[in-house]
């Protein structure tokens, strides 16, 4: 196996395992998804199929599709645990849908939130795409 196709599977692995650790919060625990939220599932969830097609199809091109999703989802991410942990970050609206964004369902260690699991999955999947290289076509 090439090292691109095992950074591609790697990638499709955290991809999997955030996917499903957020449907295990949603679906098992019952933690309601805010806004936020919403906008990391949006860009995580079509990384385990992209990723996967990648490492089956060994596709170099595919890693900017990737990069630009994780890293989107990075900065969301970013941007929600900092609405969590920074008094007076969140802007001064009303909550849209039913869930404030500040709101912490966990707090491990008294800093892992569910959006620093989440820019961990994105920074993983990051760096694998950053560690890719171009393929010698010898």
């Amino acid at each position: 196996m090439q090292k691109n196709t095992q950074l591609f599977f790697a990638a499709w692995i955290v991809a999997i395992t955030a996917m499903l650790g957020s449907l295990f919060f949603s679906e098992i625990r019952h933690f309601v998804p805010c806004e936020l939220c919403w906008y990391q599932r949006i860009l995580m969830y079509p990384l385990v199929f992209i990723l996967g097609f990648a490492a089956l199809r060994e596709d170099y091109k595919i890693k900017y599709l990737v990069l630009m999703f994780s890293v989107l989802g990075f900065c969301f991410s970013v941007y929600h645990y900092l609405e969590q942990k920074l008094p007076g970050f969140a802007p001064v609206k009303a909550c849209v849908g039913g869930v404030p964004c500040n709101t912490q369902y966990i707090n491990w260690g008294g800093f892992i939130t569910i959006p620093f699991l989440a820019g961990t999955a994105f920074l993983l999947i990051t760096i694998c795409m950053l560690l890719i290289r171009r393929p010698n076509n010898s």
